[in-house]
């Protein structure tokens, strides 16, 4: 795989924390605290943005800014979007180190592409103080990518592509049209078409799925398998160029990238209903 010169993952529901559980019950959480009832399936609708850009689609959210004109007496400002933010924060801070356990198979997946001196980087709706508790935490779980870039550090978070710019930087890794963005939102795809990137949606380890790994295998397999089904199919409208169920299954397509690569393929002239996704 010596065309590729770079691999972007997500952090949450990608490389870490499976079925993204920790941001989204965060969200409910505090959220409760203004007397608001958010249910997990509105707080991951905007999974994968800048947690400030999170608060505020929860916050334009009809039936959320009806329960708000209900509570206060009038739409939610900008300012409330500040001051539920400020919350957040440090609510997300706290519990997130504690959601910091590969999902199975990332550490096969990272020998394996680092065997082919592949880099690998990474993107996160999470901000710097929060990825300084996940960090360590991870690390001491093996991961540890070759570069880290949240949204804090940028002017804007996804969909804009400029943490996989960042990234590009860091890593020295140039043109895009050799590298790979990994992820399980809208967002994360958007992030890395929006950079000229060839882009992977995960499904069943993701926020789209949404269910922690225990509750994977206690589930129904006819149930989860509609969850799956659904979630490729929101992420392939999304405008990904592949879909997998998790980062163990992304091995084999980054052979198939790879190959369109060396015949000097670019990311917009793919034709999806070619692709080995599923």
């Amino acid at each position: 795989m010596t065309n590729i010169k770079a691999v972007i993952l997500d952090w949450a529901g990608t490389s870490v924390d499976y079925g993204c559980m920790g941001p989204a019950r965060v969200f409910v959480e505090v959220f409760s605290r203004y007397n608001m009832e958010v249910t997990l399936a509105q707080a991951r609708i905007p999974m994968g943005l800048a947690k400030k850009d999170h608060t505020r689609v929860i916050l334009e959210m009809p039936e959320v800014m009806e329960q708000w004109k209900a509570i206060y007496g009038k739409q939610p400002q900008e300012k409330d979007v500040e001051e539920i933010y400020s919350s957040l924060e440090p609510a997300m801070t706290d519990i997130i180190k504690d959601f910091a356990t590969p999902v199975p198979g990332l550490h096969g997946f990272i020998d394996k592409i680092k065997s082919f001196n592949i880099k690998v980087g990474t993107t996160t709706g999470y901000v710097a103080g929060m990825m300084e508790k996940l960090v360590p935490e991870a690390k001491k779980q093996g991961f540890s990518p070759d570069c880290i870039v949240s949204s804090s550090e940028v002017p804007v978070g996804r969909p804009a592509p400029y943490m996989c710019y960042l990234n590009a930087i860091k890593l020295h890794a140039y043109p895009f049209s050799h590298m790979i963005k990994i992820g399980d939102t809208v967002a994360d795809i958007q992030e890395g078409l929006n950079a000229g990137m060839w882009t992977i949606g995960l499904t069943k380890s993701g926020n789209e799925v949404g269910m922690s790994f225990d509750e994977i295998n206690e589930a129904d397999p006819f149930i989860v398998n509609k969850l799956i089904e659904k979630a490729g199919k929101k992420l392939r409208c999304a405008g990904a160029h592949y879909i997998a169920e998790g980062i163990w299954d992304c091995i084999h397509i980054l052979e198939e990238i790879n190959s369109r690569i060396k015949s000097k393929e670019l990311p917009s002239e793919f034709n999806r209903s070619h692709s080995l996704a599923v």
